[in-house]
């Protein structure tokens, strides 16, 4: 059982990744992001997810800096944007965000989306930054099963983590198993449905029965599904509230009752059927 803020999953190569970290998606780069960012650090958090294509690098970094923590106690992740995919593009794509992060390395390096034939270039890209030590894992985000077996003909270096859409609309179920087979750690996007999961009766009806809000019934339903989580939130009682996910332990039952809500329902783009 995860039990605390400060647990974390290891990764196919050793590294630690909390279990819990604040995302940062559609957080205003400046105020918002950096207060975002220190809300959540202040309670216990210390792993930021982030994006070239946010915006809000700079601001995330900002935080971090102005938090005072040492670097070897956060876990930052960043990816590249479509657009900058293929190998020397990637290569510069990464030394930007770096730069507006204010950091020597990112603990975690993602491809964004599964762009067609400029992925396999792009994963070069990351396993030479990844061998070089500018970050400490490498990884993808929205890829599907035939993505990684595609990729997994060719590379080096097996991602050590895939970043998807992941809530109980989307269970996902034969992605998730192939990750767990294939030692890939299946992250989250979009956990609580963007605010769906308050209309949701039987998540409303889980909620009350543990004392909880339907978002923490649905993270913890992450955690013990052996998926790290990202919720996002730019109100401190907010953050704060979706940590406190660890003084509670779903019922088999009602992990099976969150299981069945699934009808294959996005919220954001599908994998396979995206424009880039």
């Amino acid at each position: 059982m995860i039990k605390s803020i400060k647990d974390y999953s290891v990764l196919a190569n050793g590294v630690q990744m909390p279990w819990l970290g604040l995302g940062v998606f559609k957080t205003a780069e400046g105020e918002e992001v950096e207060n975002s960012v220190r809300y959540a650090l202040e309670a216990g958090y210390r792993h930021i997810d982030t994006a070239a294509i946010y915006g809000n690098e700079a601001g995330v970094g900002q935080a971090v800096k102005a938090s005072g923590l040492a670097r070897e106690e956060l876990f930052i992740t960043t990816k590249v944007w479509n657009s900058e995919q293929g190998y020397d593009t990637t290569l510069a794509a990464f030394e930007e965000s770096r730069k507006k992060l204010g950091v020597e390395y990112v603990d975690l390096y993602l491809i964004h989306w599964a762009v067609k034939e400029k992925y396999k270039e792009t994963w070069k890209a990351l396993e030479k930054l990844y061998q070089d030590g500018y970050v400490r894992a490498i990884g993808v985000s929205n890829f599907q099963v035939h993505h990684l077996q595609d990729l997994m003909e060719t590379c080096s270096v097996k991602p050590m983590v895939n970043q998807c859409e992941y809530h109980p609309y989307l269970t996902q179920k034969e992605l998730l198993s192939f990750c767990q087979q294939e030692g890939i750690q299946f992250e989250a996007w979009s956990p609580i449905m963007r605010g769906k999961v308050n209309d949701e009766p039987e998540i409303v009806k889980l909620a009350e029965k543990y004392g909880k809000t339907p978002a923490q019934v649905v993270l913890r339903w992450d955690l013990q599904h052996g998926v790290v989580t990202i919720p996002k939130s730019v109100r401190r009682e907010r953050v704060i509230e979706n940590a406190q996910l660890f003084d509670f332990e779903l019922a088999v039952e009602d992990m099976e009752t969150l299981d069945r809500l699934n009808r294959d329902q996005r919220f954001g783009s599908d994998p396979d059927n995206i424009k880039f």
